[in-house]
């Protein structure tokens, strides 16, 4: 495997000033974002010692994990270095895609500050890059800016203005409202309304603002001055206000704290389509933005002097990013392209169904979004004061939702995978575009690359229910349920998460520990019988959600022992032409070591379910 970086130093935002994996959820998601994960806590109690300020400053809580950029890049760095079929090539990027029909068969890549050139022949390729790069010089068709609201309906889309409002009353909680409150993530205390008579809803070409994430310190060891730089701007900097010294951005160990400001937009956009020159420029003046902000705190005049003598605590940190005068490698581009791929994720897919109390199901869904649908503003336009155009924020609106694999497939490429920019509306993108989730999209095109692989054909013709079923045994968070967070190493776990991209749960919450009851086992049994009787039909999971809440909505039946299960199975099974499955139910039972006579739960259950449809051949 060759893993080709237009960057010098790896690890993109995450070591490049975020500090924080951004997520509302503390749980488990994919194996290498919990091996990363647990690097983290790690490193800190083990160099500083478990009741130190340094380790407990990167535990979650709020929920996020915190960490410096220097260590994160280390461990990634190290996590590499243990992998030694990945060889690492960096600051190049590509220039030439060469391509026969539905293959791209090699890349032409140029290093960023010579003549030198590289070519790479291979089998498949992904482009995990924020930018999109290669797939756009393979020709992929691809998305910049903003949907209207018409094409897709989305209620959010196109030209908008929200503005902050106080949270609704008692009286007035809706079906959506009780739902997202009772999520088992991180909520904000924050609601934000939609101003009708300035949003269009017309598409725009527009992307959302960017910044430079820098770091700041206090400690007088490790801090360098700020300096005035060379354009500087006190006319610019005013606009954005004092500041807090105090809560100068987000905590991280050794007293350091990661600036979430200046956003300077209108200068984002160009970034996009531009050469790699275009988008240095675009980052030296975010670079020029934050100094000259931090400085005008520090300095001016207008400055109340409380404030300015606070400010100057502050300094640049002498451990991070050395060699680029302290000051981030790369900007935080927040939206770049997003491929048009063979399904779309929209803002719809992190919204509540009309037939179901959770998000859209998505058979092949390869990880989860959790994520508030957001966007910063697109454009410097502003009424009412402070609604800024194209700032949606749906904190309290947004459910988890499930990521189609489709959505990483070009239209036009069966062996390229696009697992950062993927095929997602402009709104739909709020919810995606966080490094958890990119994480678990980038190891969920890995395991898909691996097992085209042994399969002798491409990414795009893999049996995806056989790829759901291996990050299901590989304990990815496929299906979000509020009741699971800390048990991904049960034995239901898999079972859980792959049911629920079926349909088999109409809810958040999964209830493995409950007792079955004896129509909703029926139920599950009927899906069952449906999907392996026919297996060459895709199993309509939204269906079979709906069945699921209708069944729910009847008056409560017994629940029923694990022998009284396996009988109903059995029975469904006479009538089946699986006559190889015919036996197995009963087995099953034993083998898992479910108790024949006590009451089967909900987990156990499942555990019997999943078997039989992974077992059950095509």
């Amino acid at each position: 495997m060759h893993l080709v970086s237009p960057n010098r130093h790896l690890g993109g935002l995450l070591s490049n000033g975020l500090s924080t994996m951004d997520t509302l959820y503390n749980g488990e998601r994919a194996p290498i974002y919990d091996e990363l994960r647990a690097a983290i806590y790690n490193h800190y109690r083990e160099e500083y010692g478990q009741d130190s300020s340094e380790y407990t400053d990167t535990l979650p809580g709020f929920p996020k994990t915190r960490y410096e950029a220097h260590v994160i890049e280390q461990l990634l760095e190290e996590i590499l270095k243990g992998e030694d079929k990945i060889t690492i090539t960096r600051e190049f990027y590509p220039v030439e895609v060469e391509k026969n029909e539905s293959l791209i068969k090699s890349v032409h890549f140029q290093h960023r500050q010579t003549d030198q050139v590289l070519h790479i022949t291979a089998d498949a390729f992904a482009d995990c890059s924020y930018e999109a790069d290669l797939a756009a010089k393979a020709g992929v068709k691809y998305r910049t800016g903003r949907e209207s609201r018409a094409e897709y309906g989305e209620k959010h889309a196109g030209i908008i203005y929200m503005q902050k409002r106080e949270l609704p009353p008692p009286e007035s909680y809706t079906r959506e409202w009780k739902i997202a409150r009772g999520l088992n993530l991180y909520r904000y205390g924050e609601w934000y309304e939609v101003l009708p008579e300035f949003s269009t809803g017309d598409a725009d070409g527009a992307v959302q603002g960017y910044n430079m994430r820098t770091i700041v310190t206090r400690d007088p060891a490790n801090r360098i001055e700020i300096k005035k730089p060379e354009n500087y701007q006190p006319e610019l900097y005013s606009r954005y206000g004092f500041g807090d010294p105090d809560k100068p951005g987000l905590k991280m160990p050794n007293d350091k704290f990661g600036l979430n400001h200046p956003k300077l937009i209108g200068v984002q956009t160009p970034y996009v389509e531009g050469d790699w020159e275009a988008r240095g420029e675009i980052i030296r003046q975010h670079i020029e933005a934050t100094s000259g902000l931090l400085y005008w705190r520090q300095h001016d005049p207008s400055v109340p002097e409380e404030i300015r003598r606070a400010w100057q605590e502050y300094g640049l940190p002498r451990d991070e990013f050395p060699d680029n005068n302290h000051v981030p490698y790369e900007i935080y581009a927040r939206e770049t392209r997003r491929i048009v791929g063979r399904t779309t994720f929209t803002e719809h897919d992190a919204q509540l169904s009309e037939d179901f109390d959770r998000a859209p199901v998505h058979a092949d869904s390869i990880t989860v979004s959790e994520w508030f649908l957001d966007s910063h503003a697109c454009t410097p336009t502003t009424v009412d004061g402070d609604a800024d155009e194209g700032m949606v924020m749906l904190k309290n609106q947004t459910f988890p939702g499930q990521i189609s694999y489709l959505t990483m497939l070009p239209n036009n490429y069966d062996n390229l995978l696009v697992p950062v920019c993927l095929s997602s509306s402009h709104v739909g993108w709020g919810t995606i575009r966080l490094e958890p989730t990119w994480m678990s999209l980038g190891e969920a095109a890995g395991i898909a690359f691996a097992m085209s692989r042994s399969a002798g054909n491409k990414p795009a013709e893999i049996d995806t229910r056989q790829l759901v079923s291996e990050l299901a045994n590989r304990r990815f968070l496929l299906t979000f349920f509020n009741d699971i967070e800390g048990k991904s190493q049960t034995e239901w776990y898999p079972a859980i998460q792959y049911l629920g991209t079926q349909g088999y749960f109409s809810t958040y919450h999964a209830l493995p520990e409950a007792f079955i009851s004896s129509r909703l086992a029926d139920q599950w049994i009927h899906f069952l019988q449906r999907q392996i009787s026919k297996p060459d039909q895709k199993v309509l999971p939204n269906q079979q959600a709906n069945e699921v809440r209708e069944a729910e909505k009847q008056e409560q039946s017994e629940t029923i022992t694990g022998v009284e299960f396996t009988r109903r199975i059995k029975a469904m099974l006479a009538d089946s032409e699986k006559t190889e499955l015919k036996p197995v139910p009963l087995t099953l039972l034993l083998e898992m070591k479910i108790s024949p006579t006590e009451l089967i739960t909900r987990g156990d259950a499942a555990r019997i379910i999943y078997a039989l449809l992974i077992h059950s051949p095509r």
